[in-house]
Order: C-alpha cells, then structure tokens, then sequence
C-alpha cells in the first residue's frame, strides 16, 4: 500500500510543477505569439484588400468613360454626377497606395523569401509613383492593372497561378520598349 501512495504522491506533483511550469513559461510565450500572428495576417489582409480595390478601380475607370460633350441623352447633371464618381475613384486609389507604401513594412515583412519582401516593397513604390505621375489617367489605369494583377496573383493566388514574368518585349501603350541591353526600341 505504501508504494501505491508513494506513486499517488509523485504523479500528483509531477502534475502540480507541469502545470504551473506551462502556466508561467509557456502560455505568455505563446499569447504574444498568438497576438503577433495575428498582426501579421491582418496586415497581409489588409494588403489583399488595397490590392483588390485597385484592380476593382482601374476596371471601374476603364469600363465607365466620360461621355463626350456631343454625345446624345447625356445631361450636364449627370455629367457632373459621373465626373464626380470618377474622381471618388481616383481618389481611393490614392488612399490605398497611400496606405501600400506608408505599411509596406508591416506586411512585407511577413513574406519569408526575401525575393518577395523586395517584390512587395517595389510593386508599393512603383503603384504609389504611378498614382502620383503626370500620365494621361487612361494610361495611369493600364499600368496600375499591369503593376497589380500579377502581384495579386504571386501573393494571393492558387500556387498553380503564380505570375509569370512578362515577354521580353511587352510595351505599355506608348512607353518606349526596352530591347535585352537596355536600349530604347523607339
């Protein structure tokens, strides 16, 4: 009997000191864990959603023209009223690559390679100058959907989707093609 007591007593303790030692080590270790991880996925959330928005965007300002001055069953009213909403759009365009390149810290740190840190970083940096240049909106639109999409698709796609590098000699409405060493084609 004592030897029963004696096996009672130590898995008893041995249970105690577990519990307190996961209790004291391990479950605030893991909370901040917990608590980072879920900083980083909402971020990376966030990023897919300003993504979207640009895409969604640049569709909407490619499908929905200005009509022209001429154009028949077209009132100034809703000249106005459509001229406004193509300006709500340009304007959250620039609030979400406003918002890509002041967090690109925050959610490209959480890619693992550093060829995908970088491709976040430069795709932030390079729709945020889009937005800012002096180019014709038409053409604003074509770059920031030639800019987004793939990299949508490389962070957000199926792993059978990722985004293919573009031809060699791919132009972009009226930007100068750039031949293998550099030089300008036109």
């Amino acid at each position: 009997m004592p030897n029963i007591v004696w096996t009672l007593l130590v898995a008893a303790a041995t249970a105690v000191v577990t519990a307190l030692a996961t209790g004291l080590f391990v479950t605030p270790r893991m909370e901040a864990r917990k608590k980072r991880l879920g900083d980083v996925h909402a971020a990376r959330d966030a990023f897919g959603a300003h993504m979207t928005r640009i895409a969604s965007v640049c569709a909407l300002l490619q499908q929905i023209q200005l009509p022209a001055e001429e154009e028949p069953g077209w009132t100034p009213v809703m000249r106005e009223r459509l001229a406004g909403e193509r300006e709500r759009w340009w304007q959250q365009l620039d609030e979400s690559t406003r918002w890509l390149i002041d967090n690109v810290g925050t959610y490209a740190g959480s890619c693992a390679p550093q060829t995908l840190i970088q491709f976040a970083v430069q795709y932030a940096g390079n729709a945020r100058i889009v937005v800012l240049s002096e180019r014709e909106e038409a053409t604003k639109v074509e770059i920031l959907l030639a800019l987004t999409v793939p990299v949508q698709r490389q962070f957000f796609g199926w792993p059978t989707s990722a985004a293919s590098p573009p031809p060699r000699n791919a132009v972009i409405h009226g930007a100068p093609a750039i031949t293998r060493r550099g030089a300008s084609k036109n």
